[in-house]
């Protein structure tokens, strides 16, 4: 019977890690460059919303006679 061979194992899996690696940065660079201005953020999922601006401003239409 043969005997294992862990240094081939875990260099297969060093090289798999930095694949994903690679793969995980060209698609970052990817994202990147779909966005002129720079932000990761989709277009639709801002935090300054328009309609996020009137539900806390502290007091305009609660009822304060």
């Amino acid at each position: 019977m043969a005997t294992p061979n862990y240094g081939y194992e875990k260099r297969q899996r060093e090289l798999a890690k930095k694949q994903k690696k690679e793969e995980k940065l060209r698609n970052k660079a990817a994202r990147k460059s779909d966005h002129p201005d720079g932000t990761d953020q989709p277009e639709g999922d801002s935090t300054g919303a328009p309609g996020d601006a009137g539900s806390s401003d502290g007091g305009g239409a609660g009822g304060a006679d």
